[in-house]
């Protein structure tokens, strides 16, 4: 076999020449592409809603709540033209803006304390739109009607059941109003109401009043026969012995009477009172019989039994005759 020469300089087979490393060149990035109009909106919708989620979240805007001023009726002032707003009165307090309504109810305040001649031309029209504002659910409005209402009476309440009509439907309307509202669980409510309630005792005539009100007495609400009782109470207050008797003694002792046993101490309580002012009236008058008869065989309080008895059931009868015997004690 032929031998093959062997140079010395030259590598062994095996170790053939390492091929050299070529260095990776980064390749070039495409140039960006115009982005179409589309693809651009998109870009923007994602990137507002990546700042929306990483900015904080604002609370919504409130609305900008509307306000108004109770305004007392010492610091009403006249009105500059009353002629030329009383045309306008009427539609504004049935606006549906609630706040022109309230500035409407202050006028009304304004005519009863400055122009009464004037309000008293539309004044039941005037009351019945009271009574529609008094029904809101607005407290501001409400509390504002039932202001008018004091304001009313205060300056007109000698002009209102004047006419001796049964049937004045619009204050009989807000007669009712008034004590519903003196009834509610709205403190400040309850308490312009009650104010408004003894105005009209103060200032209204009793006799008339209190054939409106004897109706209330047997009222479903407990509270509206508390209140009731108490406004009856001071209309009895504000009348004369000889009014009281105008108006019936027995009468006026029968409406007590359905107080007396009441579930409300404050209805109880205004009985007692209008019951102690009927035997008042009641002994002013055996006075006058005894000094036109001459003396009489019976004392006052014996008439005074024989009195209750005859107009009252024996169980309503022994109640009042207990009261009276209580005071004199």
């Amino acid at each position: 076999m032929a031998l093959r020469s062997i140079d010395d300089n030259a590598l062994p087979a095996a170790a053939t020449e390492r091929p050299r490393k070529i260095a990776k060149i980064a390749s070039p990035s495409p140039s960006p592409a115009v982005k179409s109009k589309a693809a651009v909106l998109e870009q923007l919708r994602h990137d507002s809603c990546t700042n929306d989620e990483n900015s904080p979240i604002q609370p919504p805007s409130k609305p900008t709540e509307q306000s108004v001023e109770y305004v007392a009726s010492a610091d009403l002032k006249p009105l500059a033209d009353p002629q030329a707003k009383l045309k306008d009165l009427l539609i504004e307090l049935e606006s549906k803006d609630w706040v022109k309504a309230c500035g409407a109810l202050n006028d009304v305040r304004r005519f009863a304390l400055y122009h009464s001649s004037l309000l008293l031309k539309i004044l039941e029209k005037v009351m019945t739109l009271i009574v529609k504002t008094m029904k809101s659910p607005r407290s501001a409005l409400c509390k504002t009607s039932i202001m008018a209402c004091s304001d009313v009476f205060s300056n007109l309440g000698q002009a209102l059941l004047s006419s001796g009509k049964e049937q004045d439907l619009p204050f009989d309307n807000l007669l009712l109003q008034l004590l519903l509202k003196a009834s509610q669980d709205k403190r400040f409510v309850c308490e312009e109401a009650e104010k408004a309630l003894e105005a009209m005792a103060m200032c209204i005539s009793p006799l008339p009043l209190l054939k409106k009100l004897q109706s209330f007495v047997t009222h479903s609400n407990p509270r509206v026969r508390a209140k009731a009782a108490v406004v009856i109470s001071k209309c009895a207050t504000q009348m004369e012995h000889e009014a009281m008797k105008e108006f019936g003694l027995a009468t006026l002792l029968k409406i007590a009477s359905q107080s007396l046993n009441d579930r409300l101490p404050e209805a109880r309580e205004a009985a007692r009172c209008v019951v102690n002012l009927i035997y008042g009236a009641f002994s002013s008058k055996i006075a006058s019989a005894k000094q036109d008869d001459g003396a009489s065989e019976s004392s006052t309080e014996e008439l005074w039994e024989k009195f209750c008895f005859s107009n009252l059931s024996p169980v309503a009868a022994q109640s009042v005759t207990k009261i009276v015997l209580e005071k004199r004690g």
